[in-house]
């Protein structure tokens, strides 16, 4: 309370000291705007020309950014129908503006900022309180009038982005004119490959061929004989021809040798007996048949002299 009460007595008296906020008789006296004033936003433009030198790109982020919907934007186009990045109708109604700058934070391209511009006082209050694009521009000296830090602050970003883009560009122009430099240094090398072999002369392979060996041929033909002399004669086919010919070397080894000529007799005493075996088999099974049925043919011989 004391401090209220001190300042209020020194009003009166020091009435040029800004410190102490002194009442401004308005609008009498007219410099009431400050740096940090402010109010509703308006378009910057770099440069002489309005709509060549314009920031604005119609991307309407702000459009949708806006809370009470008072920013209203159309592109425009060009003779063939296709989007030019600049808006053809770009309108704020300043009597629903709240001046909450959601609009200047969403801006990528910081084409739009606030004014600390209040006096907006208007006989209409719906039609002159629309403002379109027009009246919206305002150039780069006016924002660094109005707000010289955050303007300084500004141009810096965007000179520095400006600078990145065009890095990035030059790095992909040299990327490519380097890849075309390789790619015709590759195609020169390849015709003079082609052009080199083509003008060499031809080589007879023949002539480069060695002349044989007389010596390593003659070797070469007498393994060929001895390999066929130590090749076995071939057998005979077919067991006529062998019998026409006379007695095989087989059977010359079995009577040459003693033991196999008792191992042949033994086998043919064997087989013999078995012939001998099998023929009384067959007599005593045709015995039997012999009796079974003389019962039964005695008695139709019977039946039949009684007939």
């Amino acid at each position: 309370m004391a401090v209220t009460l001190k300042n209020f007595a020194l009003s009166y008296v020091d009435r040029g000291k800004k410190e102490r906020l002194p009442t401004v008789q308005y609008p009498e006296e007219g410099n009431t705007v400050t740096p940090f004033t402010r109010n509703f936003p308006f378009l910057i433009y770099d440069g002489e020309d309005e709509i060549d030198g314009m920031r604005c790109v119609a991307c309407q982020i702000c459009e949708r950014e806006c809370p009470p919907a008072c920013i209203y934007i159309v592109k425009e186009k060009d003779e063939n129908g296709r989007f030019v990045k600049r808006p053809k109708v770009f309108d704020i109604d300043v009597s629903v503006c709240m001046g909450c700058q959601i609009c200047v934070e969403a801006c990528p391209f910081d084409a739009i900022v606030m004014d600390s511009e209040f006096e907006y006082s208007k006989e209409d209050r719906f039609g002159d309180l629309l403002f379109d694009r027009d009246q919206l521009l305002k150039s780069n000296d006016y924002y660094h009038k109005i707000h010289p830090e955050e303007a300084r602050e500004r141009d810096a970003n965007l000179a520095a982005k400006k600078a990145a883009d065009e890095a990035k560009k030059k790095a992909r122009e040299e990327k490519a004119a380097a890849a075309a430099a390789a790619k015709a240094a590759a195609a020169e090398k390849a015709a003079a490959e082609e052009k080199s072999v083509d003008s060499a002369p031809k080589v007879d392979a023949s002539k480069d061929e060695p002349e044989p060996d007389s010596s390593s041929e003659k070797a070469k033909e007498s393994q060929a004989k001895e390999s066929t002399e130590d090749k076995p004669v071939d057998q005979p086919a077919n067991q006529d021809d062998a019998s026409s010919k006379g007695p095989s070397q087989e059977d010359s080894a079995k009577k040459s040798d003693p033991v196999v000529e008792k191992e042949d007799v033994v086998a043919e005493e064997s087989s013999d007996k078995s012939r001998e075996t099998s023929g009384t088999d067959d007599e005593t099974e045709q015995d039997k048949d012999d009796q079974e049925a003389g019962p039964e043919a005695d008695k139709k011989a019977e039946e039949g002299g009684e007939s």
